[in-house]
């Protein structure tokens, strides 16, 4: 199946990872959803290949990639039927650490994090009474002499379990003694190793798709001072970087879901026979395969207009939710039209369809819902009137 030109100059990464991928096929990622179990196996075979430090430069370990060619391991990954929401954290959340961490904490874990020896996967923002009004969130971050400690509750945390290192967004100054509603807010990174013995409760949120995502409490966590990233207070804008890149690698993602439901329905319909002829000789078949593949296309040169622009240093905001929203749309189409493809066999687990069609539902969802990026559009873009 013929993609984007502009994929062409990735052969290398795409060959690489497709390699990697191959022994992890559908019986892995059955047993593994059955099981309701971490990837460990595929996650470390990444670490080991050396793709889950992509973004970390060369003098601390890693591949130095950009991100677009990070974007192009997460699209292959799904592309082969795995998910790469069991890892992808890794990749947005160095981001946050490389562009506003000081040196001395790049040394102390960019090495480690490339090695494998340590894992940040996880990143907590959102709360329950907040949601995406990060502004509101009400965990704080006291300083008592040379620490700083955390108080407070965050949701939808995932891969905490599986992580040795945490970015957890906190306020250091209440909402009520700041000029702007997003400053006051704080970036730290937290050691989970040990944590839940001093005041970190972690709890399990059990959820429609395997993946390990929680609710976190913490009573009195006491962080090390030195563990602030950049300056107290300016947390709110450094986070905006890593969520850039979280928008561009999902979208790239949903493009990679996307191109599998659209070959497993392309596949499917040339080879299934009812009434002496294939299926997909069908108009009422063939109609909404290649549609769906038109807007996975579409999405798919929208997720590089975005990495192009970050790769470069200029705003994206706009584009990497573009992106996103775009590569979400698609792959859901593309579910929808694979799943309808396969009809009966398509609910059959044996087939990955259904696995898959749950997978991609989240991006709907999550890391940000479709109607609040059509309203920054609206807003930021268009310049309409703020819409809520």
């Amino acid at each position: 199946m013929k993609t984007p030109a502009g994929q062409d100059t990735h052969s290398e990464i795409r060959d690489g990872v497709r390699a990697l991928c191959n022994p992890f096929g559908s019986a892995y990622w059955q047993k593994v959803d059955e099981e309701r179990a971490y990837p460990e196996a595929f996650v470390e075979a990444l670490t080991k290949a050396g793709w889950l430090s992509a973004l970390i430069p060369e003098e601390y370990g890693g591949s130095g990639l950009s991100l677009t060619q990070a974007s192009v391991i997460m699209e292959e990954i799904n592309r082969s039927g795995g998910n790469s929401g069991a890892c992808h954290g890794q990749m947005y959340n160095m981001g946050t650490l490389l562009r506003h961490g000081s040196e001395e904490q790049k040394r102390k874990y960019l090495p480690r994090i490339a090695s494998g020896e340590l894992r940040l996967q996880s990143m907590a923002v959102t709360e329950p009474t907040a949601g995406t009004d990060t502004t509101q969130i009400k965990t704080t971050a006291a300083r008592k002499d040379d620490r700083y400690v955390v108080s407070g509750q965050k949701v939808w945390t995932s891969r905490v379990q599986h992580s040795d290192l945490m970015i957890l967004l906190a306020r250091t100054s209440p909402l009520a003694d700041v000029k702007k509603k997003s400053e006051g807010m704080s970036i730290f990174i937290v050691d989970l190793r040990g944590a839940q013995e001093r005041g970190l409760t972690v709890k399990p949120i059990r959820n429609m798709v395997n993946h390990e995502t929680n609710e976190l409490f913490f009573d009195n966590l006491e962080i090390p001072a030195e563990n602030l990233i950049g300056e107290e207070g300016q947390g709110f804008k450094y986070i905006l970087d890593g969520l850039n890149a979280e928008r561009i690698l999902i979208a790239a993602e949903c493009v990679g879901d996307g191109y599998w439901f659209t070959d497993r329905a392309t596949k499917y319909a040339k080879e299934r026979v009812v009434f002496d002829r294939p299926i997909g000789k069908n108009q009422g078949i063939q109609f909404p395969i290649a549609r769906a593949f038109v807007n996975v296309q579409a999405a798919d040169l929208m997720r590089y207009k975005a990495a192009a622009l970050f790769d470069a240093g200029k705003p994206c905001g706009a584009e990497a939710n573009m992106a996103k929203l775009l590569g979400a749309d698609a792959s859901w189409e593309a579910a929808n039209v694979c799943l309808q493809t396969h009809g009966g066999y398509g609910f059959a687990a044996e087939y990955d369809v259904e696995r898959k069609f749950r997978e991609t539902r989240l991006y709907q969802v999550a890391p940000i819902s479709t109607n609040l990026i059509l309203s920054y559009i609206g807003e930021h873009v268009l310049g309409l009137p703020r819409s809520f």
